[in-house]
């Protein structure tokens, strides 16, 4: 049976509590650790709600470990506590002092809340910004906390994973070993709520009917209560007839959310979005990192990779490592990551995270009780269902293969040498192709390996695949797309889905049938607006063949010998994304009325071949 989990529930969520909701009572918290509730003043003299779970052994000193969060760090009341403490249970026996702050303007913190607040460069030193913020709360822990050692460490899933990466700028000498987990970095081009310029509509519009309701005053999440009411249960239907994201605001947020104002402030890739990217901002980083991420995750896998390799790029000196499994967003720490949806691992690979590498990471950095002897690269390659390790990540002992597209559905790594071959089919904007097969309720966790074959029989999903593969191929790193395509709209979005598809005779697993399954190993869209860069929208000439290039996030997988590659593209991935009109015109402004019906060619011939590009791991 498949899982969700409302983003209401992530906003009202931190890490801890979610994994906590398998356990019985928070005994364990209140015969081992004292809770303290405080306030702790900013350079500006706001002052940020935070609570500090200290161990009531005081026959030693321990170390910090923060979380900063939006989403709460109740629950709130000094005789209310936590059912447990970190990112999972065993951490909290592990000897900590616990710290969770609201951050500004979140809950009851002081302060105005601004989104991925950028980083203030500003040598005044009452400015402020997130990575402040960190080194002031640090700064009043370390004068003022008892049995503190004098070393921190900070971790963060999603929204605090990107606060876990801003306290890598201007570091408090006290930071010395840092997590950012399925990190935000960059909410344009990749993470949560763009992709590529386009806008992914549910995640968007659901979280922030909640997220982006503005608080009048510090207040607990009992208090909260929000006026936007969403009671369609077929959400494919709901984000069908509410239209486009223009009539959406109109109907529902009007001027009340502020970051659904600033898309429609900032349509395109400027400063308002550079500005929010703290991956610019990682030089020098001095604390040891660990990234963490999953490649099935629906929301931040983007953030995950990126935030490494911008370390490994410009803090070249950095003791930084990576760790990646088959997860979804959070698995690591909130099942035991055998499985996902239909597709098993046959291994338990969140248990070995938390045993061999977040529990050591923290011990060894902050207690220096354990050794940590983990490898630069960490990686669970599923299909094959082996944790691999690397001395960088992308590997190095690859070699890069092409798979071109090829008449009749074929998929092979030998280009077309014939001059006029291509694929016509129409696409229509009032009848998308799903994301997900079945009733859309939520965007589930699962829809990032579901079975394809729903999508595949559609008129306007293209499906190309390579002959059952005579030994196993292991594809590492990113996915790069080559479409040579054309319209007689004059703008389109392109969706290329990577699939795994299992032969005929793939046994049943637990009652499920496995033959024939097209797992998805890896899907993602492009806005052809921006295919020319994304601070500058083009419209598309009709009938004119175009180039449409783009970079999938990374993946770790093996295609077994018996199973096949297959590549489906389509224009639409709906409620997921929003819809293209098909038609030129500023983002944003489109209505139901724009939506054009248009036909579109994808080109695979000897002067306009269209292929995925990858490395594949060498024996």
């Amino acid at each position: 049976m498949k899982t969700t989990i409302s983003f209401l529930a992530l906003a009202l969520l931190t890490g801890s509590q979610l994994h906590a909701q398998t356990a019985t009572d928070s005994a364990y918290v209140r015969d081992y650790y004292e809770k303290t509730e405080v306030t702790v003043p900013m350079r500006d003299g706001k002052k940020l709600f935070t609570v500090i779970y200290s161990p009531k052994d005081k026959s030693k000193k321990y170390p910090i470990l923060l979380n900063r969060t939006p989403y709460t760090v109740g629950p709130y009341g000094q005789n209310e506590y936590k059912k447990s403490l970190g990112n999972f249970p065993s951490m909290m026996r592990d000897g900590y002092i616990f710290v969770y702050q609201d951050v500004r303007g979140k809950w009851m913190s002081e302060g105005d809340f601004e989104d991925v607040r950028p980083t203030n460069l500003n040598k005044d030193k009452k400015a402020i910004d997130e990575s402040t913020d960190t080194y002031d709360a640090l700064e009043w822990l370390q004068k003022n906390v008892k049995n503190y050692n004098g070393k921190a460490g900070l971790y963060g899933i999603s929204y605090p994973g990107f606060y876990s990466t801003v306290g890598l700028v201007k570091t408090h000498p006290s930071l010395k070993a840092v997590s950012p987990q399925a990190p935000v970095t960059d909410w344009f081009i990749g993470d949560d709520f763009h992709h590529n310029g386009v806008l992914f509509l549910q995640d968007a519009f659901t979280f922030m009917s909640t997220f982006g309701v503005p608080r009048p005053k510090p207040i607990t999440p009992d208090q909260f209560k929000s006026n936007i009411q969403i009671n369609e249960v077929d959400k494919y239907n709901f984000f069908l007839e509410g239209g486009t994201a223009k009539e959406l605001k109109e109907k529902y947020f009007g001027d009340s959310v502020k970051f659904w104002n600033d898309l429609f402030k900032h349509p395109n890739y400027d400063e308002f979005w550079k500005t929010r990217v703290i991956t610019n901002y990682l030089q020098d980083v001095k604390p040891a990192v660990m990234v963490v991420g999953g490649f099935f995750d629906a929301e931040d896998a983007y953030g995950t990779f990126k935030t490494y390799q911008s370390i490994e790029e410009k803090s070249k000196t950095n003791n930084s490592i990576l760790v990646a499994g088959p997860w979804y967003h959070g698995g690591w720490v909130r099942a035991a990551g055998d499985h996902l949806g239909d597709i098993q691992f046959e291994k338990k690979t969140s248990i070995t995270y938390q045993e061999k590498f977040e529990q050591p990471f923290f011990s060894h950095y902050l207690k220096e009780e354990d050794s940590f002897s983990a490898a630069e690269a960490n990686i669970f390659i599923s299909g094959s269902n082996e944790w691999k390790q690397f001395e960088q990540w992308p590997p190095k002992n690859v070699e890069t293969k092409k798979l071109y597209f090829q008449p009749q559905g074929k998929l092979g790594f030998e280009k077309v040498q014939r001059t006029d071959s291509w694929d016509e089919y129409v696409t229509d904007p009032n009848k998308p192709v799903p994301h997900q097969g079945g009733l859309i309720q939520n965007r589930t966790r699962e829809y990032m390996v579901d079975d394809q074959r729903f999508a595949a029989n559609r008129p306007d999903v293209m499906a190309y695949q390579t002959a059952a593969l005579t030994e196993d191929i292991t594809i590492v790193g990113p996915i790069k797309n080559f479409l040579k395509v054309s319209s007689t709209g004059t703008d389109a979005d392109y969706v290329v889905k990577l699939i795994d598809v299992y032969p005929n005779d793939a046994p049943s697993f637990e009652g499920k049938t496995m033959a024939g399954y097209q797992m998805m190993v890896r899907g993602e869209i492009m806005a052809g607006k921006y295919r020319n860069g994304f601070d500058k929208p083009q419209a598309l000439t009709p009938g004119l063949v175009e180039k449409v290039d783009f970079v999938m996030p990374d993946v770790a997988h093996t295609f077994k010998k018996g199973h096949r590659i297959m590549v489906q593209v389509q224009n639409s991935w709906f409620p997921l994304a929003e819809r293209n009109p098909q038609v030129f015109m500023p983002p944003y402004t489109a209505t139901k009325a724009d939506f054009r019906k248009a036909t579109q060619r994808i080109f695979h011939d000897v002067n306009n071949a269209t292929y995925i590009e990858f490395d594949i791991l060498k024996d």
